[in-house]
């Protein structure tokens, strides 16, 4: 297996806002390529201990080889499931938790999965490949109505309408099973922008079926209710998410003040310098929260 080529974002202000302290438990609820969790474990020091969770098993995979030697604990779980893999450790409560929910580059440069718009391999896009019903399968199967729904409702695409119905024209003559064939269907649908739009005219639609066949946002929704059952006083919930239908899961959730004392007023994103070095993070929002009751540290309000 190759290394990581993830670039994880806004690693600084993950930092600042957890607040991590030598001896302390840290959940990374998204281990991806494992920069945060690099970042994490070196914080607690060899006193502390980072829980790293992913639904990839290649991410498990990669991570335990690349971490080996830091105090991390690997699950292949999914982050709404962070009670029951705390609850396997014998660990009642953590510090901190850093849900990162995007996309890793990792998974965008395997071509068997089908992230990418150039990819031959079949178009999967399911976290874990053996749960869950695979994209090509959704699109061969389900009615132009609920395609168009799921389309315009998880990527708010305006041509929802329209890409619905060249699926459905596509795949009466031939299954649609990779990922280019597809991306280049979607784009077939969509009139011609001028100026040419900034992102991909597929990346609204692949984003949609991704959603959906990995219940994203059920995910999040849930974590997001059961994390402050498991953070000790004082603990510290950071998301990163990368689209707004994620950012207002979590704007709404941590701006419940019986719960959360919110450390964010508005979300933090990527520094001009972060952006050229690392153009996927420019859609990065970040938003932190310490439980509330607890005294916070003035310097990383915002």
């Amino acid at each position: 297996m190759s290394s990581s080529i993830h670039t994880s974002v806004l690693p600084a202000e993950v930092m600042s806002f957890l607040a991590v302290k030598p001896g302390t438990r840290v959940v990374d609820g998204t281990l991806g390529g494992g920069g945060h969790t690099r970042l994490l474990a070196e914080a607690v020091g060899p006193d502390g201990l980072v829980i790293a969770i992913d639904r990839d098993p290649a991410a498990i995979d990669r991570g335990a080889r690349e971490l080996a030697g830091l105090p991390v604990r690997f699950a292949q779980a999914n982050y709404c499931d962070i009670p029951e893999v705390l609850d396997a450790l014998s660990i009642d409560k953590v510090d901190g938790v850093l849900l990162d929910v995007g996309l890793s580059s990792d998974q965008l440069s395997d071509h068997d999965r089908g992230f990418s718009f150039d990819s031959e391999g079949p178009l999967d896009l399911r976290f874990d490949p053996t749960e869950g019903e695979p994209a090509w399968r959704m699109v061969n199967r389900m009615k132009p109505e609920s395609l168009a729904d799921i389309i315009f409702e998880y990527g708010e695409e305006r041509f929802s309408r329209r890409i619905a119905r060249r699926i459905a024209a596509v795949r009466e003559k031939q299954p649609i099973r990779s990922a280019k064939e597809f991306a280049r269907l979607v784009t077939s649908a969509i009139p011609r922008q001028y100026p040419p739009p900034r992102i991909h005219p597929a990346t609204r639609t692949f984003q949609a079926l991704r959603i959906a066949v990995n219940q994203e946002l059920k995910s999040l929704r849930i974590a997001l209710e059961r994390i402050p059952t498991r953070l000790a006083p004082g603990g510290r919930l950071v998301v990163i998410s990368f689209h707004s239908l994620e950012d207002r899961l979590a704007k709404q959730a941590l701006r419940n003040k019986q719960v959360w004392e919110c450390l964010t007023r508005s979300p933090v994103e990527a520094s001009d310098e972060e952006v050229q070095r690392n153009p996927r993070s420019r859609s990065a929002k970040l938003r932190a929260a310490q439980l509330a009751g607890a005294p916070s540290d003035s310097q990383l309000g915002q």
